[in-house]
């Protein structure tokens, strides 16, 4: 069983991601990881699935799970629930930033160290440098978050790192998929009694977001308004 499992969700990514692949993996063996790379692929139109077919083929440390439903939250839970490690991060594949690992990976470690590790791209020390549009949606997002669900933290979308047999029940128990599974796993990890840290992280994507801001917007305010029933009305 490798130490650490890595989880990517991928839609649509033929353009990058061989070449993201390859760079990660290049920069965890150089650090000595012993680690498996979890692609989740979700409803890809392009030639996604056959990259990863190829990259699975190449390199024994990567696999690749498949789905026909573009769902980006569906597929980051599917990897968390596959992932094998004593440690899980949840990375990006426009991302792929190991400088958070080497933050993230030794706090968990530490004697008393959290469960659960943010990367937070909102946090006093962070650099985010998407544009302004995209960072006015977080801070809009995480207020709607806080003022709905009491939401203590900074970010809840991006990149984390945790201990998989504590957070593994929290996965489980999530209720929301697409947008807002990563934000429902955030909150719920104290509310379940799992202990939670936030890191700044410098924040540069490869590329272009892969669905529009504008397509996301109605979509995440139901999710919220799910959430708020789910776990402010059902207690659940």
């Amino acid at each position: 069983m490798p130490d650490l499992s890595i989880v990517i969700p991928v839609y649509n990514e033929a353009r990058i991601v061989e070449g993201a692949v390859t760079e990660l993996c290049a920069q965890l063996d150089a650090r000595g990881l012993d680690y498996e790379l979890i692609l989740s692929e979700n409803g890809s139109k392009d030639d996604t699935v056959a990259k990863l077919e190829a990259l699975a083929k190449a390199r024994p440390r990567v696999r690749y799970l498949h789905s026909t439903e573009p769902n980006y939250g569906k597929a980051l839970k599917a990897g968390i629930l596959d992932a094998k490690g004593r440690l899980v991060v949840c990375d990006e594949i426009d991302l792929c930033d190991p400088t958070f690992y080497d933050s993230a990976l030794p706090l968990l470690d530490a004697p008393g160290g959290p469960d659960l590790v943010v990367g937070s791209k909102a946090m006093v020390g962070a650099r985010d440098a998407r544009p302004v549009l995209r960072r006015t949606a977080t801070v809009v997002v995480n207020g709607l978050l806080r003022a709905a669900l009491g939401f203590k933290g900074t970010d809840t979308h991006g990149l984390k790192a945790f201990r998989r047999e504590r957070l593994l029940p929290v996965a489980q128990a999530c209720v929301v998929d697409r947008d807002l599974f990563a934000s429902e796993f955030v909150i719920r990890a104290p509310r379940m009694g799992r202990s939670v840290v936030e890191i700044p992280i410098t924040l540069q994507e490869k590329r272009p977001p892969s669905i529009a801001l504008a397509k996301r917007v109605p979509r995440v305010l139901r999710q919220i308004g799910q959430l708020v029933w789910v776990i402010r009305i059902r207690h659940r």
